[in-house]
């Protein structure tokens, strides 16, 4: 029997159902795009050399972060679409390039997960890693690690910005819950 050399990431009894809704995952892919956009406000404050002061970090610094996270954001979002898309170029270092292009994955994202239900996100999708490695995921694992990746690396970069001295906005996952029910009027 040949073995298939595609691997599958999170096979096993828990992670073969999907603990999440659909809905919950629309709403953190909206958290994400919130908590980007308020470090993308953050960052404009900054002076070009404090945007661009090396941390030591693989991605260097505030704004490469912010780079790294849009190009992860861009390729699951052209992986989970079934088209390629690769690592964004350092035209994207420019906030004012970054910005317009960052807004059109999330209306991306939002326009391909609108119309999705439960059942929906428990579909494998197949592609290939950077380094070409095939491999087949299901979307809500997908749309979890996008979530999950952003929160680490605007982390960094929240932490980038307090070692120069600023206040990061509020980024956590509570304060955008917040923010949502303010928005609706609750206390």
């Amino acid at each position: 029997m040949r073995r298939s050399n595609v691997k599958r990431a999170g096979a096993g009894p828990i992670l073969d159902s999907m603990p999440i809704s659909a809905e919950t995952l629309r709403l953190h892919l909206d958290y994400t795009a919130w908590a980007s956009n308020r470090l993308l406000d953050a960052a404009a404050g900054l002076s070009l050399e404090e945007r661009e002061r090396d941390f030591g970090t693989a991605d260097k610094s505030v704004v490469g972060t912010l780079v790294h996270v849009f190009g992860a954001d861009r390729i699951w979002l052209a992986r989970v679409q079934g088209v390629e898309n690769g690592r964004p170029g350092p035209e994207y270092r420019d906030l004012n390039v970054l910005r317009p292009a960052w807004q059109t994955v999330v209306e991306g994202w939002k326009s391909w997960a609108r119309p999705l239900v439960d059942d929906d996100f428990l579909r494998e999708v197949a592609y290939r890693d950077l380094q070409g490695n095939p491999w087949r995921t299901p979307l809500w694992q997908i749309i979890l690690h996008v979530v999950n990746h952003g929160t680490h690396h605007r982390g960094q970069a929240a932490g980038f910005l307090r070692a120069m001295g600023r206040t990061p906005p509020p980024l956590d996952l509570i304060a955008y819950y917040r923010s949502l029910g303010s928005a609706a009027g609750a206390p």
